[in-house]
């Protein structure tokens, strides 16, 4: 019975139902803000139906034609903006949401009429929320630095602005793909920016235990060498050192998980030859490092963050610098392959790792299973992020003082080895 009911209603009545539904909802909201308001306010539960009921009839009416659609929109834009006019006459603080709204609704309205169901309750349901959550979205425009929002311009700019114009093509004896090159860039700023955000977020968080701990762990996909030099600082303030230990060895880890991520966009083989022995460092790292934090002999009172705080990765002449950079370590790779073989890859390999693995990384990923052997080009990678290793036991022990210090410089020299031998088995 249910069934021929349904199906005695003919398509244009449950299209009509529908427009009722979606604008008596917009009515209904906007309906308890003007309840809310002692100001005039545009339209209510049942001006917002009529609209997108007249949104619907004119295009039923138009025969597929814009025209008619079109002239009911000024009309209703006209009503719109005489409605917008007398709100800036009696008020300075006038908003133009609820009339904006109207021209939605009528758009709606239109939208049930061709079918577009999905698109139309989903513009529905985004609008209800954009209403529903005015305080949420003023609250959040004000806590977010102006500075942040021009860092996310710069990242749209390198992603969708940049790269679908850099040319696909293999230049130079070393194979030099610009599109290649400056997709590794993205890939590169797309993992720094989302941990940077959430690292200056748990950097503010001072010194407690859990604070010091979140930003070991987003800072080891950030930069663990940064991550280590910041927290060393922490360190000779706080003077517990197997915190801090046990921080260094978390951001070392993280970076493990780092390496995977740049590795699996580019050569699917290396990450699967990698996979195991990182993943299995990184789990040492992580709970090694939460074990050792928890030897802390009480909690240590909170102190100020430090001044070193991590520097924003999508700034235009970084990511030249790394496309440089990218650049220079592949065809270093590619000549030291011809002219020195696996001995001078692997010093390559340990040089570069003093300072940042993700070139050689990412520059082996486009000559494993090619000009490099699969495993040689995995050792080499396991060299860079020991080397890398060293580098941060050495600048624990510069920053943070000759207690804190030492503990992690001999945890991440242990660290580092273990890394190397991990590739035997």
């Amino acid at each position: 019975m249910g069934n021929s009911l349904f199906q005695a209603i003919p398509k244009e009545g449950a299209q009509i139902l529908l427009v009722l539904f979606l604008s008596f909802l917009v009515g209904l909201e906007r309906e308890e803000h003007k309840s809310l308001s002692t100001n005039y306010a545009f339209g209510g539960v049942r001006t917002y139906p009529l609209i997108g009921l007249l949104g619907y009839v004119l295009t039923l009416l138009s025969n597929g034609q814009l025209l008619l659609p079109g002239l009911g929109l000024a009309v209703v834009g006209a009503f719109l903006w005489q409605s917008y006019r007398h709100k800036l006459e009696n008020s300075k603080l006038a908003g133009m949401t609820s009339e904006i709204s109207g021209l939605v609704t009528y758009a709606v309205g239109a939208l049930v009429f061709k079918e577009e169901y999905w698109i139309a309750t989903t513009i529905t349901v985004v609008s209800l929320g954009l209403l529903e959550l005015k305080a949420v979205l003023e609250n959040l425009s004000q806590r977010i630095p102006s500075d942040e929002i021009l860092t996310f311009a710069k990242f749209l700019f390198l992603t969708a602005v940049i790269l679908p114009i850099v040319p696909n093509q293999v230049y130079g004896p070393f194979s030099f793909n610009p599109f290649k090159t400056w997709l590794v860039v993205v890939a590169v700023s797309t993992i720094s920016y989302a941990s940077y955000l959430l690292l200056k977020v748990t950097l503010s968080r001072g010194g407690d235990y859990y604070g010091v701990m979140l930003s070991a762990l987003l800072g080891g996909l950030y930069s663990s060498t940064v991550t280590t030099v910041v927290l060393a600082k922490r360190a000779r303030t706080r003077g517990d050192s197997h915190l801090f230990g046990g921080a260094a060895l978390v951001a070392s880890g993280m970076m493990y998980l780092r390496i995977l991520a740049l590795i699996v966009p580019f050569n699917r083989a290396l990450f699967h030859r990698l996979a195991i022995p990182f993943l299995s460092l990184s789990l040492l790292g992580l709970v090694g490092g939460w074990l050792w934090s928890r030897r802390s002999q009480g909690a240590a009172a909170p102190t100020t963050p430090p001044a070193d705080q991590p520097k924003n990765p999508l700034e235009i002449s970084a990511a030249l610098l790394f496309a440089a950079i990218f650049v220079v370590v592949l065809a270093l790779t590619h000549y030291t392959q011809i002219y020195l073989g696996r001995a001078g890859l692997y010093s390559l390999a340990a040089i570069t790792g003093l300072s940042d693995v993700a070139p050689l990384v990412l520059s082996l990923t486009q000559s494993a299973g090619t000009l490099t052997v699969l495993n040689v080009a995995a050792v080499a990678i396991a060299i860079a992020a020991a080397s890398n290793n060293l580098l941060k036991g050495v600048y624990a022990r510069v920053f943070a003082g000759a207690r804190a210090g030492n503990e992690a410089f001999v945890i991440l020299i242990i660290y580092a080895l273990l890394g190397v031998a991990v590739l035997a088995f």
